[in-house]
């Protein structure tokens, strides 16, 4: 059940959120530092 959770936060914050890919790390917002956080904390535990 809680992979199946993880799952399909995984797919909402594909559809949802930005992508981060392009922009530099050390120079993110507070606010978008968070959104990266979260994208790597939903998708280690979906894997």
């Amino acid at each position: 059940m809680k992979r199946s959770l993880f799952l399909f936060l995984a797919r909402v914050n594909k559809a949802v959120l930005p992508k981060m890919w392009h922009k530099d790390l050390l120079r993110l917002s507070k606010m978008e530092k968070l959104i990266v956080g979260w994208r790597i904390w939903v998708t280690k535990n979906a894997l």
